[in-house]
């Protein structure tokens, strides 16, 4: 955090509470006692009213506040749940930035909606697979590229096809980073395989940011990229199965239709591989209409379970 936006932090703090300690200051914003003298000093010279008195701490001449910000208990609810997601599943610099809003918005939030938005916050809960030291770094490294527009490298390793379990080494052009089912995907433009592809982060080692720019496609929208993945799958699932379906999120899913006794289901996908998994898990309750290349491999996959048990 920048001295400037720690000056307006110590505001709001000061805004939040009848009285402040220099001690719990320099713990809030980590920075010794020495540098909050400094920052108290600074905004009493800019004239903000900071009164201090020796064992009391510090606190704001009555009167002075900072414009409130006007926000119903359903937005700022929804605004504290959104940090508080930020705060567990992002990294440590967005962590820290969710961190600050929350106080902000904590510190000018109307006495009248305090009980009433902390209830909802405690009781309204987002949970997820915590992710690893390795992952965070990972997705921070990937974050910037995407924002610098430069290219990164690094092994991958595929869980099908012939070269599954090995390394690939690849260099690609970050375009976007998004999160399903607990799990952070990059699409990129591999320059190996000459065209964009999905890579799982948890599949990822070795991530390197290169000195290399890149220029971003233009007019670029994740999810109008799936029209362009190459094989359209239509699948035909029991009237009663479709809420299960829904429920079960997979990023190739670009349309359904509810008809009278069925449920038909439309997916894109590049290759057979990334979904052939997810079809058998529904087992006798799917029918594949097409193409007929994902009929011939369920039941290739389903002889090899067969003889296999």
């Amino acid at each position: 955090m920048n001295r400037i936006d720690r000056l307006l932090a110590i505001v709001l703090e000061l805004q939040a509470r009848d009285r402040i300690t220099a001690e719990q200051l320099a713990n809030i914003f980590e920075i010794s006692k020495r540098t909050v003298y400094r920052d108290i000093k600074a905004l009493n010279e800019t004239g903000v009213p900071i009164v201090s008195a020796p064992g009391q701490g510090y606190w704001l001449m009555e009167g002075y506040f900072l414009p409130p910000i006007s926000f119903s208990a359903n937005e700022t609810t929804m605004l504290i749940l959104g940090a508080n997601y930020m705060q567990e599943n992002f990294d440590q610099q967005y962590e820290e930035a969710a961190t600050s809003a929350i106080r902000k918005i904590e510190a000018v939030l109307k006495a009248e909606l305090q009980t009433e938005v902390e209830y909802l916050r405690e009781n309204i809960r987002f949970f997820s697979t915590k992710a690893s030291k390795q992952s965070n770094i990972i997705l921070a490294k990937l974050r910037r590229a995407i924002i610098e527009h430069k290219s990164v490298a690094f092994n991958y390793v595929k869980r099908y096809g012939k070269d599954k379990g090995e390394p690939i080494y690849r260099t690609v052009n970050p375009h976007s980073l998004f999160s399903l089912n607990n799990i952070w995907m990059l699409h990129a433009f591999c320059q190996l395989r000459n065209d964009f592809r999905l890579f799982r982060l948890d599949r990822i080692a070795d991530v390197k940011v290169l000195d290399i720019y890149f220029k971003r496609l233009d007019n670029y929208i994740l999810e109008e990229r799936r029209e362009y993945l190459p094989i359209e799958i239509r699948l035909l699932f029991k009237k009663e199965m479709a809420r299960w379906v829904k429920e079960s999120a997979s990023y190739f899913i670009t349309d359904w239709q509810d008809l009278d006794d069925e449920f038909l289901l439309i997916l894109r996908v590049r290759n057979i591989e990334e979904i052939i998994h997810w079809v058998l898990a529904w087992g006798s309750g799917v029918i594949v209409l097409e193409p007929k290349e994902l009929k011939d491999e369920l039941a290739k996959v389903a002889n090899h379970y067969q003889s296999h048990y």
